[in-house]
């Protein structure tokens, strides 16, 4: 499974331009397309909705280039139905292309075939289906009643017709109806059914079929008309707000990471509901501003969120951003009338219930709400995203509480946002690693522990869980050649450290881990891949805030890639069975300095032969031959390395 993983972070603060909004952007490519003119579609989304909505406009018969240097589409309107009317199209997990044009084709007088990935198969859509019928449009279900594939033929489309359709299901129904009744030439009656969700969607619409010239009269939000005779008419050049949805990961990020956070491209002028988004922050207690095109979110003057009980029916999606942003807040948190959770990309209550769990939440789920209780302390966890892009975007969120995490499946924000994970990269601070690799008795353990100590970091010695994994394997008897052994007592060893002390199941195993014979056992154990990969996490998780000193082999490589700077310390044979020699004589234990200069040669041939993380500098490592430096002297060097020079 293809993952990413992501690192604790700190704060979040800067600016992101937002990418065009999915909702927006496949209306008025449909809009566009059923329109008379040539339309200039400016700052539209690039994402895989788009694309799906894009190949089917052209499978269609609609014209359309597109320049990726101006970001910039012109769309040849086709003036009404269709003129292609026989296709097949394959929409993916596009909703927003898949409703719409479903309405649009079936009163195009055409016979078409609309499918989708499985999880489309599993979305309902037997409403709107139900609703077209009753205009004259004639579909029929491929497998499944009420459930895509869909097969249209040719209608009879009823003139002056008025039809009904359910409100509490999905909003993109109505909207679908909405866009595809001045198709009919006719006067269109719309009645929704019991109470309308998702209100702020349908705004958008209707704010765009009337740039599009098209004015929809209603009442209230139960009845709307489409007058006869209604027409689209291009409107020339049309500007893609930024994605508000999608505005509301990084206005979360200012709020529990310090900010200030600010999103560009969307504001308070906006047509999408979502900006409400920012109402629902302050009423945590977020510092939240708006301007004409910008939002910025920081943090409560007192540091805390607090906890919410809110009605989140208006911001279906963005209400996903607060599910995750309740793990930051001070007490159980409420997030109701969000049924339609159920029927979107994937089931997002069941989905995010799960998921959160993971993270140490404690969730009740209920058949339109969930209750989300904060953790003392955020887990370690792998999210699994099902296809669903804003899993993926919200859950990154978890990483300002100070622990790594795992996001499988990442690529799936390219739904709505491909270079989401890089622009949160752009305004989270990552928790910082130094890390410190050298041969054997170089001193780079003295020297991380004063370095952590100075800056008032974590400090992680790797080689002590290694030494501590190698006693274990000896006092159980286990032989350096069972790796299966060692790896399983690797991963449930009862050990715990600190920068002068080294305990196993409770018992001080500080000196008997650096006897000789440890030593070589440990350089043996190092060696198992199973065993480097059983002691990952443990490792990872030293890393927290304000920094971690990391010291030991493949810190730079495979644990921490990311760490800067990265020191490659060492010192000569001679100098370090001195130095051996001295550990050895202070603490009253036997020692020969002949007999530690020849193992250090064969424990440094050995480490730097051996076939899982050889021992060698890494090309962007820095050298620190420490021969003839003091111990002050080789920290003082790892410290300016960290520091601007008016600081030390």
């Amino acid at each position: 499974m293809v993952f990413l993983d992501l690192p604790p972070m700190m704060q979040a603060a800067g600016s992101v331009r937002l990418p065009g909004s999915k909702s927006i952007s496949n209306r008025v490519l449909l809009l566009a397309a059923l329109a008379d003119g040539v339309t200039e579609v400016r700052d539209l989304l690039r994402s895989d909705d788009t694309e799906r909505m894009l190949e089917a406009l052209r499978l269609l018969g609609v014209d359309w280039q597109r320049d990726d240097a101006t970001e910039v589409c012109r769309v040849h309107g086709v003036a009404g139905a269709f003129p292609v009317k026989q296709a097949e199209l394959f929409l993916g997990n596009a909703g927003t292309a898949f409703r719409p044009l479903t309405a649009a084709l079936a009163l195009s007088g055409g016979s078409y075939r609309l499918s989708g990935v499985p999880r489309m198969h599993e979305r309902p859509i037997g409403d709107l289906v139900d609703a077209l019928r009753q205009l004259g449009a004639n579909i029929e279900y491929d497998l499944t009643e009420g459930f895509p594939p869909l097969g249209i033929a040719p209608g009879e489309v009823r003139p002056g017709a008025t039809v009904s359709v359910r409100g509490d299901v999905s909003s993109q129904f109505l909207t679908a109806l909405l866009m595809a009744a001045p198709l009919t030439g006719r006067e269109t009656v719309i009645d929704v059914v019991g109470e309308l969700i998702s209100k702020p969607y349908i705004e958008i619409t209707l704010a765009l079929m009337q740039r599009f010239g098209v004015t929809v009269q209603r009442a209230g939000w139960q009845r709307f008309i489409v007058p006869s005779g209604a027409r689209y008419r291009s409107p020339g050049t049309i500007h893609v707000e930024g994605d508000a949805s999608s505005a509301s990961y990084f206005l979360a990020a200012g709020a529990i990471g310090g900010g200030p956070l600010r999103v560009e491209g969307v504001g308070r002028d906006s047509i999408q509901g979502d900006v409400r988004f920012a109402q629902a922050l302050t009423a945590l207690g977020a510092q939240v501003e708006m301007g004409e095109n910008w939002i910025e979110a920081r943090a409560p003057a007192d540091g805390r969120l607090k906890a919410f009980d809110l009605d989140l029916n208006h911001i279906p999606d963005a209400a996903m951003t607060l599910a995750v942003t309740a793990l930051f807040c001070d007490g159980p948190c409420h997030l109701r009338n969000i049924a339609s959770w159920r029927v979107k990309e994937t089931d997002r209550l069941a989905a995010m219930a799960t998921e959160l769990r993971k993270v140490g939440a404690e969730v009740e789920e209920f058949d339109d709400a969930l209750r989300v209780v904060p953790p003392k302390t955020l887990h370690h966890a792998a999210i699994d995203t099902y296809d669903d892009h804003r899993m993926a975007m919200c859950f990154s969120l978890v990483t300002l509480g100070g622990t790594e995490l795992r996001i499988n499946d990442p690529a799936c924000v390219n739904k709505t946002f491909p270079t989401y994970f890089d622009a949160f990269a752009s305004i989270a601070t990552p928790v910082p690693v130094i890390a410190i690799d050298g041969p054997s008795a170089s001193g780079k353990g003295t020297v991380a522990a004063r370095v952590a100590a100075a800056l008032g970091y974590h400090y992680l010695d790797s080689g002590a869980l290694y030494r501590l994994v190698a006693l274990a394997a000896m006092r159980a008897g286990i032989a350096d050649s069972d790796d299966a052994a060692i790896a399983r007592l690797a991963r449930e060893l009862p050990a715990a450290f600190s920068e002068d002390r080294v305990t196993l199941d409770g018992e001080d195993v500080t000196d008997a881990i650096r006897t000789e014979a440890c030593s070589a056992m440990a350089s043996r154990v190092a060696a198992i891949g199973a065993v480097r990969e059983a002691l990952l996490d443990r490792q990872r998780a030293y890393r927290a805030a304000p920094g971690l000193v990391a010291e030991g082999r493949d810190m730079g490589s495979v644990v921490f890639p990311g760490a800067q700077p990265k020191v490659f310390l060492t010192a000569s044979v001679e100098a370090r069975a001195e130095r051996r020699y001295k550990q050895l004589k202070e603490k009253g234990l036997p020692a020969n300095i002949d007999s530690l200069s020849r193992s250090l040669r064969e424990r440094d041939e050995r480490d730097a032969s051996r076939p899982v993380a050889p021992l060698r500098k890494q090309a962007e490592a820095h050298l620190l031959e420490t021969s003839e430096m003091t111990v002050d002297e080789a920290v003082q060097f790892v410290l300016d390395l960290v520091r601007p020079p008016f600081e030390n």
